[in-house]
């Protein structure tokens, strides 16, 4: 199995992950002025921060590596056993 044990090193690209998607979230109105089309996508860029928050706390409880291995699983079922 692939899961050997806790990753800090995950943790801290974790929290840098959702660090950043914390202020996408804040500053979604700035953003998207500057960076995107205005108003028409300000729920676009909140929802990529929120993305973002999720992907962190992901990566912060290490279950990105039990999905991987989920999904390698459902591809390739008699490589992985």
């Amino acid at each position: 199995m692939l899961m050997e044990g806790y990753n800090i090193g995950y943790f801290f690209g974790g929290v840098a992950l959702l660090v950043a998607g914390i202020l996408i979230v804040v500053h979604h109105q700035k953003i998207a002025d500057n960076f995107a089309s205005g108003v028409s996508s300000y729920n676009k860029v909140k929802l990529f921060g929120l993305g973002a928050c999720l992907l962190g706390i992901i990566f912060i409880a290490n279950l990105h590596i039990l999905i991987l291995n989920f999904l390698l699983h459902l591809i390739m079922p008699s490589a992985f056993k």
